[in-house]
């Protein structure tokens, strides 16, 4: 490995409070490579002519909401779990290759916390790039995957794609996890969840993506149940890691990356 230094970028539609530029130049340092990150919160309008600008002017860049699928119109070649999920949130453009790294980040965050999710049942709220990749890697732990979104035809659509099972609902209760995807209380929507205290029931564990605020209103609900919870800020960084592993073309080692992790909160 050669690099010196890496020209790296996110994109979404909103990524002002993003820390993943920290997390990013963190996790770099430490494998002895400087990095510049830039975040581009861009509209759809705008999307075209900002994927022109990081194909071109950068080593790779990370894609979040709402772009994650709009972004493989883009690239040469999608791969590995962003061709199973149908999402991509990691690109390397020397290659052109896109990649998803959330579903990796998920499942070693869930191991880090003691959460098994194997034979337990599961809704999964938000059926976007988020919500695809979640789905589907449960699906692989060999979880009893649920999922639920407001727009009927497009959630039986991703259903399908994916292979999981379409939820009547999200207040009708009976799951062991549930898992917030929606992007439903960050930004404009802080203090807003997308369910009722009514949805927890019989439930023992919520995990809520969002990492900004600490603890959304849909985990201060489930925590006011009794649930285990958790949010996204060890994923965002697990998740992290993986991508820095593909920019550099190296393997990654999960004791590597919760080692990072222990001294990136303890900062």
């Amino acid at each position: 490995m050669n690099v010196k230094k890496l020209r790296l970028a996110l994109v979404g539609k909103d990524v002002s409070k993003s820390t993943s530029g920290k997390i990013h130049v963190f996790i770099l340092a430490r494998l002895g490579v400087d990095c510049e990150y830039t975040r581009y919160s861009v509209s759809m309008q705008d999307f075209d002519s900002t994927m022109r600008t990081l194909m071109g002017d950068f080593d790779g860049f990370n894609v979040t909401i709402p772009y994650k699928r709009d972004v493989m119109g883009y690239l040469s070649e999608v791969t590995g779990d962003a061709l199973d999920f149908g999402a991509v949130n990691t690109v390397v453009t020397a290659s052109g290759k896109g990649y998803n790294t959330d579903g990796a980040g998920f499942m070693l965050m869930l191991r880090e916390a003691n959460i098994e999710v194997k034979n337990k049942k599961i809704l999964v709220l938000g059926g976007g790039g988020s919500g695809r990749s979640t789905a589907a890697i449960l699906k692989k732990a060999g979880a009893d995957v649920y999922m639920y979104q407001r727009r009927r035809e497009k959630l039986l659509e991703t259903c399908a794609e994916i292979g999981v099972t379409p939820a009547d609902g999200a207040e009708i209760g009976g799951f062991d996890i549930l898992v917030n995807c929606t992007g439903v209380g960050m930004h404009d929507s802080e203090g807003r969840s997308p369910v009722t205290a009514q949805a927890f029931e019989g439930a023992s564990v919520a995990i809520d993506l969002i990492y900004t605020p600490e603890k959304s209103e849909f985990l201060r609900l489930a925590e006011a149940q009794g649930l285990q919870i958790l949010n996204g800020a060890a994923m965002l960084f697990y998740q992290a890691y993986y991508a820095d592993c593909l920019y550099l073309d190296i393997t990654p080692n999960d004791k590597q990356a919760t080692a990072f992790y222990r001294q990136f909160i303890q900062k």
